[in-house]
């Protein structure tokens, strides 16, 4: 039997923000992507929490890998060379 998803309850939060945010806001919202101010900001929320997520896997990973043999000025002139060696 397929289990029903509930929707999360809602609470609510008063922010301010400055004119030119709120104008951008409504901008957003006036696109026809989200159904109003709240939709727009909780999928701000969630991206900004998605991202924040992926950025502590990548530091659990960097924190399990083994050490590098190099120094970081080592390992910053090394990228420095990749990166002119491309943009040549």
């Amino acid at each position: 039997m397929a289990k029903i998803q509930q929707k999360p309850r809602m609470t609510t939060m008063n922010i301010s923000i400055p004119e030119e945010l709120k104008d951008f806001v409504e901008s957003q919202v006036a696109t026809g992507q989200y159904a109003d101010v709240s939709d727009y900001m909780r999928d701000v929320i969630r991206k900004r929490q998605e991202a924040v997520n992926r950025l502590r896997a990548l530091i659990d990973e960097g924190d399990a890998s083994p050490d590098s043999p190099y120094t970081i000025d080592e390992i910053i002139a090394q990228a420095r060379e990749r990166y002119l060696s491309r943009a040549g």
